[in-house]
């Protein structure tokens, strides 16, 4: 039986290696010149480069090209496998309870984790991933950067499924990318949340969403749906939109909104964060919260009870059981080839607190 095309190639790039032809740290030619210096596909050179760059052979540095690397006698050593981990953001909000169950998992299984966060900017990712392809990291864990947007930094991610690195979206994926992801069920949340102050009378409904994130997009979706299920109308005026650089605006957006001719009952919130600032905006203009105005909210954060006097109805985030999860999965799929790398999906759960209430008379806000 012949050896298939790229398997020859590797066997002579390697020999070129070994026997200095192609000396450590220098250029290996690009993939056009190889490609017609052997004369086959520009992909059967990239399965032979990818093959050596597995073994150690060789090291893909982006913008740059292919160089010879001792990572082969290194790898053979190596006792230690590293985890490359990017989230958003890292010390605040609910990312540290989700790094903890990430770096407890590993650290049972002894894995090393390597951490980086992009603040949600794509230029920040795109340094990141070539960070993590320099380190050789043996699998990821990503949080998409504004995962509703047109990325530019697919082609890393294409490189990673080529070069058959593990890869685990966080939170949201790329449409654009067929890769595996562990989220919650966001659209479900957006149904749940709106579902709950129509259950309590409410029919003026707004909600506070993000436009850059995915999440944003899918909660919106639910909330409409909720709407029309209910017989009501979407209101253009009762959405509110913010991305990552604009929402120090959201305060003046609400109080348009509160002091429009059509204000809302109830309030559905991105996140806690958002939700808090909404309660301070609202009461700064004398409201009450839930007496005039309900909010409901996203992730059961601590900030969800840490405003004085109102404790926000949220739907709840799994958090360090995400992150435990997501290394779980992580590991398998290094450790075990017949591994099913089917996506996970947390339910959408509702917690009731007092930050809403019911405009049916025979209900009681929750105390």
């Amino acid at each position: 039986m012949n050896q298939p095309k790229y398997l020859a190639i590797k066997d002579d790039i390697k020999n070129k290696i070994v026997s200095n032809v192609y000396t450590l740290d220098s250029k290996i030619p690009s993939e056009m010149d190889l490609r017609d210096e052997y004369n086959v596909s520009r992909h059967t050179i990239r399965q032979a480069i990818s093959e050596l760059v597995k073994e150690g052979y060789l090291i893909k540095i982006h913008g740059s090209g292919t160089y010879v690397s001792d990572g082969h006698s290194k790898k053979s050593s190596k006792k230690m496998k590293t985890i490359g981990v990017v989230t958003t953001y890292l010390s605040d909000y609910i990312f540290p309870s989700i790094i903890r169950g990430i770096e407890k998992e590993l650290s049972r299984h002894q894995y090393s984790l390597m951490l980086a966060s992009t603040q949600n900017n794509v230029e920040s990712e795109r340094e990141n991933l070539e960070k993590m392809l320099e380190h050789e990291v043996d699998g990821l864990i990503i949080e998409p950067t504004k995962s509703n947007l047109l990325n530019p930094n697919l082609n890393y991610y294409l490189d990673i499924l080529e070069e058959e690195i593990p890869l685990l979206m966080l939170h949201a994926s790329y449409e654009e990318l067929d890769t595996p992801f562990i989220t919650m069920d966001d659209e479900g949340a957006g149904r749940i949340a709106t579902n709950h102050l129509l259950d309590l009378g409410h029919e003026k409904i707004a909600i506070i969403t993000k436009s850059d994130d995915s999440q944003g997009k899918k909660r919106l979706k639910g909330y409409i749906e909720a709407l029309h299920t209910a017989g009501m109308s979407y209101e253009n005026d009762h959405v509110i939109f913010f991305d990552t650089e604009n929402r120090h605006e959201i305060p003046k957006k609400i109080n348009d909104l509160v002091n429009s001719d059509n204000p809302p009952t109830g309030i559905i919130c991105y996140n806690d964060q958002i939700a808090i600032s909404a309660i301070q905006q609202i009461q700064s203009l004398g409201l009450k919260i839930p007496g005039d105005i309900s909010i409901v909210s996203h992730d059961d954060s601590f900030l969800s009870t840490s405003f004085p006097g109102v404790a926000l109805t949220t739907i709840e985030h799994p958090k360090e059981e995400m992150g435990k999860r997501a290394a779980q999965w992580i590991i398998n799929s290094i450790e075990n080839p017949e591994f099913n790398r089917k996506p996970i999906v947390f339910p959408s759960e509702l917690i009731i607190r007092n930050s809403t209430k019911s405009l049916n008379k025979t209900e009681k806000v929750v105390e």
